[in-house]
Order: C-alpha cells, then structure tokens, then sequence
C-alpha cells in the first residue's frame, strides 16, 4: 500500500487555501447565486438527480451554502469573488476517512465515479487504490459476471449518447474518444440499472460527485460526494437526508494540488 504522511489540520488548511481549494475560490459569485435558481428550478445538469423533497427557496438554499460551504453570508454581494471554508472541507473529510475506513474494514463494496475528470479523476482514483489494498471491494462492470472490461452504453432514449466506462477503478462518462466533465444523472443510473441486470447488487458506499453522487443518493444507497460553491444539490440533498457526506472545495484546481488532502484522507 502507497505510504502517506498525514498532515495535521492546520497543515492542511493552511495549503487548501493557499492553493484555491478553499479560501477565495475560482467559481464566481453569480454563478453560484444562478446554480441556486436552478437547481430549485430542477433544470437538467443542475438537479443533479436529486429530487426537492422539502419546501426549498433561494433564501433557504443560500443560507444553507453558507453553513455548510462557507460561502459569504453577505447577501449584497451578487458578483465577484466568493468563498469556501477550510474548515467545513476539512470537518466533511473527517466524515468521508471515517466511512472509507469503516466500510474497507469489514470488506465491503466501493464505487467509485466521478464527472470532473481534469480535476479529480485522480482523487478518486487514490481512493480506490487505498481502499482495495485495504480490504474493500472496487464496484465496477468488469468485475463479477463480466471479467473483461466492458463498456455500458447509455439507453437510446437517454440524450446523452456515450457509454460509462471504469478507469483504474473509478466510472467515467466516455463520448466522442474523450471522457467530458458532466452533471447528468444518466451515466450512474445506467451503470447502477447494469449493476442490478449482472447481479452485483448495491455497493455499500459511492464515492462520487456531481450527478454520479446525485443519482446514487437518490436511490437510498450511502452516498459521499465532492462539491463546488456552485453545486447546491448535493448539499441540499444532504440537508435532506439523501447524501451521506457532502465535502466542499473547488473540483477543478490542478490535480497536484489535491495531493496533501489524500495525504489526510488516506495517511495513517
């Protein structure tokens, strides 16, 4: 197993915002007030598959960002740079070492997927290496009934087109030869629908994002997820009930970057 020296909180904070993770972020206020309307509005690729199963406004929605992402409470500001909390990202990646490690422990099911690929492919990819060489079992289509890989092609009635495909054990959405950053909910649908057709049954936890970490949620199954300033549904599913563990940060800063926050997640 890759060796990793854990830093200390304040280690870790200290680089989250240095390098943009946390901090004053890339994504820009008033994108992140608009992801809030739509959401609520539950317009494609910004549901990310999670259903309102409460009373939700944009009073609520923002005043929930704040609390859990750190966003700037300062309702004035409707553009312009905006925040994240270190400690907020730091607080949910206790939550997410503790169920990666639980879940390793007692041998159980992982899946792993992401829709941010430039950014966090290789976070998740750590991830599932860790949790293989510590006991876990890495969900995918190419394990089980299906020993070659294989690639799971979205229905026809489905917009998207493409096929779901698993790289180093993590699901990526493929289209067109390149692996495109998304928020649908349709890829993990599909591989869960094939999941359940080959026998495989339910993971016991998905570690994902975007509508992949939407979409499993909404399902019932114990879900973890990384999200922007800019992503409210798995926040609010979180609020809801539906996500187990929402982690905070900017999800496309260069992957290096990330390196210190596996070093926490996974260090001994």
């Amino acid at each position: 197993m890759e060796t990793r020296s854990r830093p200390t909180r304040a280690q870790l904070a200290q680089h989250l915002d240095a390098t943009g993770i946390t901090g004053r972020v890339a994504t820009p206020r008033e994108n992140n007030l608009a992801h809030i309307r739509r959401f609520l509005a539950q317009e494609r690729q910004f549901d990310f598959g999670v259903p309102l199963t409460r009373a939700w406004t944009e009073e609520s929605v923002f005043d929930l960002m704040v609390e859990r992402v750190g966003i700037s409470g300062d309702r004035s500001v409707v553009e312009g740079v905006d925040t994240i909390s270190a400690q907020a990202c730091i607080d949910a990646l206790d939550r997410l070492r503790a169920a990666l490690r639980e879940v390793a422990a007692a041998g159980g099911a992982i899946l792993f997927a992401t829709g941010h690929p430039a950014g966090l492919l290789p976070v998740h990819q750590a991830m599932a290496r860790w949790a293989a060489a510590s006991g876990a079992r890495i969900v995918g289509v190419d394990v089980g009934r299906n020993p070659e890989p294989v690639a799971v092609r979205l229905p026809a009635d489905a917009p998207l087109g493409g096929d779901v495909r698993r790289m180093d054990g993590v699901h990526v959405w493929h289209q067109h030869g390149g692996v495109p950053h998304t928020h649908f909910a349709e890829p993990m649908r599909t591989l869960l629908a094939r999941l359940g057709d080959d026998g495989l049954g339910n993971p016991d936890l998905v570690v994902a994002d975007h509508g992949w970490a939407g979409a499993a949620g909404a399902t019932g199954l114990r879900t973890a997820g990384f999200a922007d300033c800019n992503d409210p549904a798995l926040f609010v599913g979180e609020a809801q009930g539906q996500i187990e563990i929402a982690v905070p940060l900017d999800d496309n800063v260069l992957p290096q970057h990330y390196e210190p926050l596996l070093d926490y997640l996974l260090g001994a």
